[in-house]
């Protein structure tokens, strides 16, 4: 199931979309209003009355789709979990970390899939592009085991781990950097866990204005999906609808000195998952 938050006729929904068409899943879940996060905690018992609906439906062309999860509790983000990556930033001087290392992407930053993106008035140099798959943890849980991972798992979303370098580089910690307004475009909606074979086994690009500027296999993760699961859930009580952001492969504009600039067109794509592209602009 692809499940999905559109707006239209200016109201804000929650749907599953089918074909070229989104339905409203509403009447299923009336208590949830527009909250992914709601509707995730109670999805298990939900999930046959969400499958039976096929009304009201709107052409995905006529609407607007809103990030997928709106109000997650969490966005957490891996860095350097691809070696391709690690190999170039340890190229540019930068040493590679002994275990994992994971960073905030403060919430306010979540942004529609196809919506424009800042250039910040505060950091207009340096912001930089990350295509990631992202995970959407389902159930409360803490202490999982490698082996329990895969059944906290929601679904997956395509993600732009969007970073304004000066200011990740200024602190001990990312989270800055990583945290602009806009700066963490979500989408294009959650594919259900059920609906991917293998989430380790999915084609990740990034085109830059129709130039493919990254490419990759999610098997190439240093630390899979379930290790991140299992480390994480070590620290912290993960709940439904929270964000994990698992890394991007080598290509990214630091390495080539490409930064973003007003007018840049980002579309990030994974297999079976959908695509996500947004224009940059200048603060207002």
């Amino acid at each position: 199931m692809k499940l999905a938050r559109f707006t239209v006729d200016g109201r804000t929904r929650l749907g599953k979309v089918v074909d070229d068409h989104v339905v409203d899943i509403s009447a299923a879940a009336p208590g949830a209003g527009a909250s992914m996060r709601a509707l995730l905690e109670d999805f298990d018992a939900l999930r046959s009355a969400i499958d039976a609906l096929s009304e009201p439906s709107f052409p995905l062309a006529d609407v607007t789709l809103e990030a997928p999860i709106g109000d997650p509790q969490k966005y957490l983000a891996i860095g350097m979990n691809y070696q391709s990556h690690v190999d170039e930033a340890e190229a540019a001087g930068v040493t590679a970390p002994k275990t994992q290392i994971w960073f905030n992407k403060q919430v306010t930053c979540i942004n529609g899939p196809y919506a424009e993106v800042e250039v910040p008035r505060s950091a207009p140099d340096m912001v930089d592009y990350e295509a990631e798959l992202g995970v959407v943890i389902g159930k409360r849980c803490r202490h999982v085991s490698r082996e329990d991972a895969r059944s906290v798992i929601a679904g997956y979303v395509v993600c732009n781990d969007v970073t304004a370098r000066d200011w990740q580089f200024r602190s001990p910690t990312f989270t800055l950097g990583k945290s602009f307004d806009t700066h963490g475009p979500i989408g294009p909606w959650i594919t259900t866990d059920d609906e991917v074979a293998d989430p380790h086994a999915l084609t990740l690009t990034l085109e830059l204005n129709g130039e493919e500027r990254q490419r990759a296999s999610t098997g190439e993760m240093i630390y899979d999906i379930y290790d991140q699961i299992a480390y994480l859930s070590q620290v912290m009580t993960l709940e439904p609808g929270d964000l994990l952001a698992t890394g991007t492969p080598a290509g990214v504009g630091i390495a080539g000195h490409r930064f973003m600039k007003a007018g840049d067109v980002v579309r990030v794509a994974v297999d079976g998952l959908g695509h996500i592209e947004n224009r940059f602009a200048d603060a207002g």
